[in-house]
């Protein structure tokens, strides 16, 4: 049977959409293929890691009928990509196997049984579903997913927080070190409060494929949630995930309130200054060291070599002066990821108490680091 015909580039789209969660190594070496289930004219791909499944359905030809099989995913991938785009490819099951068939090449690859494809099992009920953009959330992942925390032992920081209540869905990452906030509005109302924190591999995952298209028909992305599981459903994909269980920080209680001093001046600017400075900073501690003064900013970071960075700027600055200390990391990393902003601003109460960087023209977003002794 021919199971699909179609041209390289409609195939390879299908596959790298659900491809993205495929580990190559895995206890479960089925795991490592895409389950492809053919019926009538509609071929559905699905992968799985157990804990996120991804599927999506298109039309790629072939002959019409039912048939299921698992291929390996990413060798599938490997292989399209060697081919030209606008080349007529094939997929034949003999036997037990797969033949990849386009142009003059030909590639017999080999299959294990659908009926050992471990299928996520879907929470029995959901949340009431809600819509947004796609570039919304994507802009809304982005702008926290930085602060996230990489594999540490308070598992429920190693993801990111989402809040939808009412007219607004906020979404949260900290790292114990800083937290980065921010929400934007909803079209329509939930109902009752969800709260629901995505695992980190779900993040990096819909960061990936969501679309970042704006205009009237942009496209847009339902949620609902469950207990245990999220499920997005937007260009023609079902994403299924599990969720981080645990209890998320107070963040409301983290963000400072009525710091007394406060500058507003050009990211671009501070971010090349706190880049030169870097370089001298000591590897294990990365700390620099910001003086704040009446008109001036000094930038100041040294190391165990006993070299030294000064680096300064022209601030519009009036209030106390402050040294306080930072890991530059955590400075470089919110300003790298506001790539659309001509300003930020800075509050700050002491050299004790945690910054806070907002946007002069959008209270939706907010990032607070702890200081650093140096």
């Amino acid at each position: 049977m021919i199971v699909l015909k179609t041209t390289q580039n409609q195939l390879l789209s299908a596959l790298q959409s659900v491809a993205g969660i495929v580990e190559r190594r895995h206890t479960l070496p089925v795991l490592a293929n895409v389950l492809l289930r053919k019926s009538g004219e509609t071929v559905q791909l699905t992968t799985s890691d157990l804990e996120i499944q991804i599927r999506t359905a298109a039309q790629l030809g072939g002959d019409s009928g039912n048939f299921s099989t698992t291929v390996g995913a990413r060798k599938l991938i490997d292989i399209l990509r060697t081919m030209p785009a606008d080349q007529t490819v094939s997929l034949e099951s003999q036997a037990s196997k797969l033949i990849l068939k386009g142009g003059k090449s030909k590639f017999t690859l080999q299959t294990l049984p659908a009926e050992d494809f471990p299928l996520v099992q879907e929470a029995p009920s959901f949340g009431t579903a809600f819509k947004v953009p796609q570039k919304t959330l994507k802009n809304l992942l982005d702008q926290v997913a930085f602060a996230m925390a990489v594999h540490d032992i308070r598992y429920y920081l190693n993801g990111i927080l989402f809040v939808a209540e009412g007219r607004q869905l906020s979404l949260v990452a900290t790292d114990g070190h800083r937290l980065a906030f921010s929400s934007a509005k909803l079209d329509t109302d939930v109902p009752n409060k969800q709260e629901v924190i995505l695992p980190r591999k779900t993040v990096i995952e819909l960061q990936r494929l969501l679309s970042d298209a704006g205009g009237e028909n942009q496209p847009h992305i339902e949620m609902q949630f469950a207990n245990n599981q999220a499920k997005f459903t937007f260009g023609g994909m079902e994403f299924v995930t599990k969720l981080v269980e645990g209890k998320f920080p107070d963040y409301n209680r983290v963000i400072p309130k009525n710091h007394k001093n406060s500058v507003t001046l050009g990211r671009a600017p501070l971010l090349a200054s706190l880049q030169r400075t870097a370089i001298l900073t000591s590897e294990k501690f990365k700390g620099v060291r910001l003086n704040f003064e009446p008109g001036t900013l000094r930038v100041a970071s040294n190391n165990a070599e006993q070299e030294e960075a000064v680096d300064e700027l022209d601030i519009d600055y009036g209030g106390d002066a402050i040294e306080i200390g930072f890991n530059v990391t955590y400075l470089i990393d919110a300003l790298a990821n506001m790539s659309q902003q001509e300003m930020i601003k800075i509050e700050l109460q002491d050299a004790n108490s945690s910054a806070l960087v907002t946007l002069p023209d959008d209270t939706n977003f907010k990032y607070v680091v702890m200081p650093m002794r140096i």
